[in-house]
């Protein structure tokens, strides 16, 4: 197994762990923002509650959340590796620099947009992944069966303006985030060619304004509706 390390510890298998892990997160934030539209319904919560205690059940929704869990923690530790390795390997900044003119804003802020969204994942998973698998939630029952009633939990929470303000600030800054990995990570897997890369970037510039802006949209609509109630 000494090759599979080495493989893993080099520059270019950190890269690869970061597309894969990347692009599993991103077909995990597209699930996620699809079960999500259920709170737009307007039906007080019900699908919302069933669709939750369903993800929160099934066994192969289980599994698929354990991968989750060790795909983020992974894009996070080799993110600082990589990070890391980019700054010892070169110490000394040069004299004049135009990054601008190189590369992308998102492609040269990788390191700071990671961060602010890794705090927000604090936040978020402290407010309801917590609460939802141990916090005391009021249950509700429809059709005489018993939901825990995580829609009011999201309800009461997004009354709160700086958590909204917090959702939709770092829901931008995940657009920057996805407008450069999405197509970076299919860069790194080799996955790039004249023919389709046009393609690819077109849909990741389509993706990381939609899923964002659907994901900014949710607290903004139970915010602001919570008034007409």
């Amino acid at each position: 197994m000494t090759w599979v390390t080495k493989t893993l510890n080099s520059t270019l298998g950190r890269k690869l762990i970061m597309a894969l892990t990347g692009l599993f997160l991103i077909l995990f934030l597209t699930g996620h923002v699809s079960g999500n539209l259920l709170l737009f319904k307007g039906d007080g919560g019900q699908a919302f509650n069933m669709y939750a205690k369903f993800m929160t059940t099934n066994p192969a929704v289980k599994l698929l959340s354990y991968l989750t869990y060790i795909s983020v923690i992974g894009h996070i530790v080799y993110s600082i590796f990589l990070t890391q390795h980019n700054k010892s390997a070169r110490p000394v900044s040069y004299s004049t620099s135009n990054g601008s003119s190189n590369s992308a804003w998102s492609s040269r802020n990788m390191g700071v947009l990671g961060t602010i969204i890794l705090i927000f994942l604090v936040v978020h998973l402290q407010g309801f992944w917590a609460k939802m698998h141990w916090g005391e939630i009021p249950m509700v029952t429809y059709e005489g069966e018993e939901y825990k009633n995580l829609y009011l939990i999201v309800s009461e929470a997004f009354k709160q303006v700086w958590l909204v303000a917090l959702y939709v600030v770092s829901m931008i800054f995940l657009g920057f985030h996805l407008s450069h990995g999405f197509a970076s990570a299919f860069q790194t897997l080799g996955l790039n060619h004249k023919k389709y890369s046009p393609a690819i970037k077109a849909v990741g510039m389509v993706y990381c304004i939609l899923v964002p802006a659907l994901f900014a949209a949710m607290p903004l609509y139970i915010h602001f509706t919570s008034y007409t109630k």
